[in-house]
């Protein structure tokens, strides 16, 4: 998602300020939300959520931008980026996150290029890679 432009112009499809909509949505493109949003999951390309925007499920898309109110869990695969008025209740996955001041965000925050492992076990074994020094240590102490 171009993040220098105005969400009119990189948006193709959107829910309007005094819309509700509720279910499953999956769309190929780009998605912005001025209305109100409650389901089972919600899969975009591109999603931006406005300052009216209140999304409660969870998100999964390449890039996500958020002015609005987010209540569930958000992955991205680019970049989740929270502008001053973001208010999110929800863990963020994604490999680049950027959270400008003002924004209110409760969860856990994973920022990795490999979201399909824990971050936690790719830390254990970089952590218990023996390096050079401890390897002729070891094998002059055998």
């Amino acid at each position: 998602m171009a993040l220098v432009k105005g969400a009119q112009e990189v948006t193709n499809s959107t829910i309007g300020r005094d819309s509700y909509f509720t279910g499953r949505f999956y769309i190929n493109g780009s998605l912005k939300i001025d209305g109100k949003f409650e389901g089972k999951s919600l899969q975009a390309e591109q999603l931006y959520i406005g300052v009216t925007g209140k999304v409660k499920t969870n998100v999964i898309a390449n890039s996500v931008i958020i002015e609005g109110i987010v209540m569930g869990n958000v992955t991205a695969r680019n970049r989740v980026m929270l502008l001053p008025t973001a208010k999110i209740f929800g863990d963020i996955k994604t490999p680049e996150l950027i959270i400008q001041n003002g924004v209110l965000l409760e969860g856990r925050c994973t920022i990795s290029n490999d979201l399909k492992h824990s971050a936690k076990d790719i830390i254990e074994v970089e952590y218990n890679k023996l390096t050079v020094g401890e390897t002729a240590v070891k094998s002059t102490m055998s």
